[in-house]
C-alpha cells in the first residue's frame, strides 16, 4: 500500500467533470496525476514504475458515495470502518461520506475525533477517503441541535439524522440556517413516522398479500413537501436522501426550478427493484424507504435522465445474518450496496439506454463530490483518485468484502467489473486479469 509511480496504459478515459472521452495513458507520481499522454507519445518514465495495461477498460474518477453506514462505533458485529473501507474500494469508491447514527452518535467533537482517529488507522492499510458526518440533533432525538460550528471546524463533512426523520419544524429551520452558515449540506431521511405502523415494505399489493400494513407513499411525499418549504430562503444545501416515490421526484423537479440548493439522491436498489422483490428475497429486500411500484421505479429513472436526481448513493446498510433471519416485521431494514452499485448502474441504466456511461459516472462521482466540495476529475496535477473497470464483462456476486451479506443481489451476475481502484496514488484494490 506504499506510494509508487504508476503508469496506466491504453485505457479509455471518461471524465464527467470535463466530458473527456479518449484513449490515453496516465502517469501517476506519488499522490498526483503527473501526465496524461497519448499511447504513441514517447516520454521519459521513472525506473520504479508499475505498469497497468488498461486496454479495454474504462478509467474514470474514483466513485463518491455520500451515504454509507460503517456502523463503528457501536455496531461492529454488522460492519467496521475497516471492512466497510474494503467493500468500498472493491466497488470502485475512493471517497465515502459516513452517516452519524453510530453508538454513541457522532453528535460532539470528542466522538468525531475518535472516529477520525480510527479512519487514520484504517487508511494505513486501505486507502479510502472517509468523511464522517455529524448528527443534526443530539443523540438523534430531534429535540436540541448539535454544535454546528464546532463540529464543522473539527471536520464534519455535513449534518444528518439519517434513519430518523426530523419532525420539529422550528428545529429543522434553525438547522438549515446553521448549516448555511458553515457551508455544509444537510441530508434528510424523509418518512413521517406518524403515518407508518410497519416500515420497510411498501403499503400496496405485496403488503396486502403478506397481511402487513406497510409504509404508505404519503409518508415520504408529505415530508419532502414540508422540508422544501422550510428550506426556502435559508441558503442551506439540502439533500433529500434515497427517493422512492414518483411524487417525490416531481416535488424535487419543481423545487429545483426556484431553489438550486435542493438536491436529491437515489439508491441502486430503488432504481433496480420493485416491491415484488420482497416476495422473492424476503427481509433482504426490506429497507427504509421501501421498494415501491414499477411506476415509481421508472419515475426515478426519468429523474436521473433529466437531472432532477443528481446523485446515486448506496445507503450501504449492513446487518448481521441473524438479524435479517428474523421475521419480516421484526428484521431490521437496509441492504449493503457499495460492491454492487456500479454494476447495477451499468446493468439497469446504461445497457437499457437510460443513461450513457459518462452520465452514470457523473452521478456516481462528479455530482456527489460537488455537493460536498470534494475535488473530482482527471487532469494533470489532480489527486490520483481513479477506478478502472470493464463495463462489458459480468461478475457473479457470490460473496462480499463487507462484514455483512444482506443483499438481494447475492448470487446474481451483473455487468461491470471493477479491476482496480487507486486512491491518492495508492492501489487500494486490484483484480486485473
Amino acid at each position: 500500500m506504499f506510494l509508487m509511480n504508476i503508469c496506466i496504459q491504453n485505457g479509455r478515459i471518461l471524465d464527467p467533470a470535463t466530458g473527456l472521452d479518449k484513449i490515453a495513458n496516465i502517469l501517476i507520481s506519488d499522490t498526483k496525476i503527473e501526465r496524461i499522454f497519448q499511447p504513441e507519445e514517447q516520454i521519459a518514465l521513472p525506473d520504479d514504475l508499475k505498469v497497468i495495461d488498461a486496454e479495454g477498460l474504462i478509467v474514470s474518477p474514483g466513485l463518491v458515495d455520500i451515504h454509507v453506514h460503517f456502523r463503528e462505533p457501536g455496531f461492529t458485529h454488522k460492519e467496521e470502518i475497516a471492512t466497510g473501507a474494503e467493500a468500498a474500494v472493491a466497488g470502485g469508491y475512493t471517497t465515502v461520506v459516513m452517516m452519524a447514527n453510530t453508538k454513541p452518535v457522532i453528535d460532539n467533537v470528542a466522538i468525531l475525533q475518535e472516529v477520525e482517529d480510527k479512519i487514520r488507522f484504517v487508511n494505513a492499510k486501505t486507502p479510502l477517503r472517509i468523511l464522517p458526518s455529524a448528527s443534526v440533533s443530539m443523540d438523534l432525538k430531534g429535540r436540541s441541535l448539535t454544535d454546528f460550528d464546532a463540529l464543522s471546524l473539527a471536520g464534519a463533512a455535513g449534518f444528518t439524522d439519517d434513519g430518523i426523520p426530523i419532525t420539529d419544524e422550528a428545529l429543522l429551520k434553525e438547522a438549515f440556517r446553521l448549516a448555511a452558515k458553515v457551508g455544509k449540506p444537510v441530508s434528510l431521511h424523509e418518512e413521517d413516522p406518524a403515518l407508518i405502523t410497519e416500515n420497510g415494505i411498501n403499503a400496496g399489493k405485496v403488503s396486502k398479500a403478506l397481511q402487513i400494513t406497510g409504509s404508505p407513499r404519503e409518508a415520504e411525499i408529505s415530508m419532502i413537501r414540508r422540508d422544501i418549504r422550510i428550506a426556502e430562503n435559508t441558503g442551506a444545501k439540502v439533500n433529500i436522501q434515497h427517493l422512492s416515490t414518483k411524487e417525490g421526484v416531481e416535488l424535487i423537479r419543481q423545487a429545483r426550478k426556484t431553489n438550486p440548493d435542493i438536491h436529491a439522491e437515489v439508491t441502486p436498489h430503488h432504481f433496480s427493484l420493485t416491491e415484488d422483490a420482497v416476495l422473492q428475497y424476503g427481509t433482504l429486500a426490506k429497507m427504509n424507504p421501501p421498494l415501491r411500484t414499477q411506476e415509481d421505479r421508472l419515475a426515478l429513472i426519468e429523474g436521473l435522465k433529466d437531472g432532477t436526481i443528481e446523485t446515486i448513493a448506496t445507503d450501504h446498510a449492513p446487518h448481521a445474518a441473524e438479524e435479517k433471519a428474523l421475521p419480516l416485521t421484526k428484521a431490521p431494514s437496509g441492504i449493503i450496496g457499495l460492491e454492487t452499485a456500479l454494476s447495477l448502474g451499468i446493468t439497469n441504466l446504461v445497457r437499457p439506454g437510460h443513461l450513457t456511461l459518462l452520465q452514470l459516472l457523473e452521478k456516481m462521482s462528479f455530482n456527489p463530490a460537488k455537493l460536498y466540495g470534494i475535488p473530482c476529475g482527471i487532469r494533470e496535477g489532480a489527486e490520483a483518485d481513479l477506478v478502472l473497470f470493464d463495463p462489458g464483462h459480468t461478475k457473479l456476486y457470490d460473496c462480499f468484502r463487507s462484514r455483512s451479506s444482506n443483499s438481494p443481489f447475492l448470487g446474481q451476475k451483473l455487468y461491470g467489473v471493477v479491476r482496480a481502484t487507486i486512491c491518492g496514488g495508492r492501489i487500494a484494490y486490484e483484480d486485473l486479469p
